[in-house]
């Protein structure tokens, strides 16, 4: 059990330009403090959350899965409502306390880029509220609604606020957000959110809004913050984050700066120890192609293998023992069935053989590389046109009961007109189709360009 100070607000390389730490790198640090656990609550996204999972489970730390969301101001939560155009979102921490709030975080971040664009994917109160199931929800220090309304002096609206989202989240999984950065606007939000944590019931929890590890790598990130602003060092107008105290601090530094509030510091223990999301092996979510009456995914399988041996390539079935070739070709495409089908990967082959034929029967450009090649199956059911019995391929390098990674068709299709076999899984399959984002690091050379 966690009775000391953890770590609830930090933010990684992957809130992009604005983290100037790795996962790992925040990980480390939480072994260095001897934390027992460390979150991630990047801005708006998830994107480096397995990374953080497997390097904290690696380091015997609890993984605290979150994110620092963007409210949209109006009910709907759209990029062009009455109010979003020209208002800044409100940002809400939250924080994943089960296996199903993981799931809901994910559903949360995921419409609100579907509702509006970046930078600040944005989402609504509707939609925390149909999400709310397994989440806690703190209230994001100084860039929260209800610390907005405390500096703008309406206490009754940050009253009313609190009590909206303890509403929304339950009582026992919402809380005011304290900080300290050494600013003069946070000890105004600190004494307002004392006062409503005495009027609501609801408690306080005492962070560090994390934005790198060390105070020296305060003017790395100040570098980070004039690339994502594209402005000067010298611009007195630029972006910041002032000072070096958005810093991994440790748990005496912690309860030195709240030591008015004590409880406040260890409620941050409290929640990590309720926080326990098992992400676990990744299970596989295929897609499942609707196979004719009669027939399972192996048995339509083969059906297509050999009805493509037959038809397209000339081989007499059942092969005759004089022809060579023939008789070549049936044992393995039997081999390689049998072995598809013990590995589970016949569905697999039915779905990528479904939208290459859908590409073809277009005239849409496709194309493979890599060890996909090597399957007879595959090439017999059109997937693939390389004969890997006549270049001497070998299929076990595609697939083999040993395998622990899942194989993997590598189809490249026309650039011009793949949005057309997207449209076309999207439709047959829906809610199993998703893009991949792929990120670009800094090297030294593009470090010091940029720079």
């Amino acid at each position: 059990m966690s009775t000391g100070f953890i770590h609830l607000h930090l933010h990684t390389s992957y809130s992009l330009l604005d983290g100037a730490c790795r996962p790992e790198d925040a990980v480390q640090a939480a072994v260095a403090n001897e934390m027992p656990a460390v979150s991630i609550t990047d801005h708006g996204v998830l994107y480096g959350a397995m990374e953080f999972y497997k390097a904290a489970r690696r380091q015997g730390i609890k993984p605290v899965i979150g994110c620092e969301a963007y409210v949209a101001r109006d009910s709907s939560g759209q990029a062009h409502g009455p109010h979003t155009d020209t208002a800044a979102p409100d940002h809400l921490l939250l924080l994943a306390e089960t296996d199903q709030g993981y799931r809901n975080l994910i559903q949360l971040v995921s419409s609100s880029f579907l509702a509006s664009p970046p930078p600040r994917p944005r989402t609504s109160k509707a939609t925390l509220a149909s999400c709310r199931k397994g989440l806690i929800a703190i209230s994001a220090g100084r860039s929260g609604e209800a610390a907005r309304h405390i500096l703008a002096g309406n206490f009754d609206e940050a009253r009313r606020t609190v009590r909206e989202y303890a509403a929304i989240f339950g009582k026992d999984n919402f809380f005011l957000e304290i900080q300290d950065h050494g600013l003069e606007s946070e000890a105004r939000v600190n004494a307002g959110m004392s006062r409503l944590a005495a009027e609501t019931g609801v408690p306080l929890v005492a962070t560090n809004n994390v934005h790198y590890i060390a105070r020296e790598h305060a003017w790395i990130h100040e570098v980070l913050l004039c690339l994502q602003s594209q402005t000067l060092m010298s611009d007195t107008a630029r972006p910041t984050l002032p000072g070096s105290e958005y810093c991994f601090k440790s748990a005496a530094e912690m309860e030195s700066l709240f030591g008015w509030s004590p409880g406040a510091v260890a409620r941050s223990g409290e929640i990590a120890d309720r926080c326990d999301v098992r992400l676990g092996p990744s299970d596989m979510h295929f897609p499942t192609f609707p196979v004719p009456a009669g027939h399972s995914a192996g048995s339509y399988l083969e059906h297509l293998c050999f009805a493509g041996l037959r038809d397209s390539f000339g081989i007499a079935l059942p092969a005759k023992a004089g022809d060579h070739a023939g008789v070549d070709a049936v044992d393995r495409a039997r081999r390689e069935l049998d072995i598809i089908r013990r590995t589970g990967y016949a569905n697999y082959y039915l779905v990528v053989w479904d939208f290459v034929q859908f590409a073809r029967r277009r005239g849409i450009p496709v194309g493979l590389r890599g060890s996909g090649g090597a399957s007879l199956v595959a090439y017999a059911m059109g997937i693939t046109d390389i004969d890997p019995v006549r270049h001497s391929l070998v299929f076990e390098m595609f697939l083999n009961p040993g395998r622990a990674a899942p194989p993997d068709f590598d189809i490249d299709v026309c650039q011009t007109r793949r949005g057309e076999v997207i449209a076309y899984l999207q439709e047959k399959y829906p809610g199993r189709v998703a893009h991949i984002v792929s990120f670009n690091t800094f090297g030294g050379r593009m470090a010091v360009r940029d720079a």
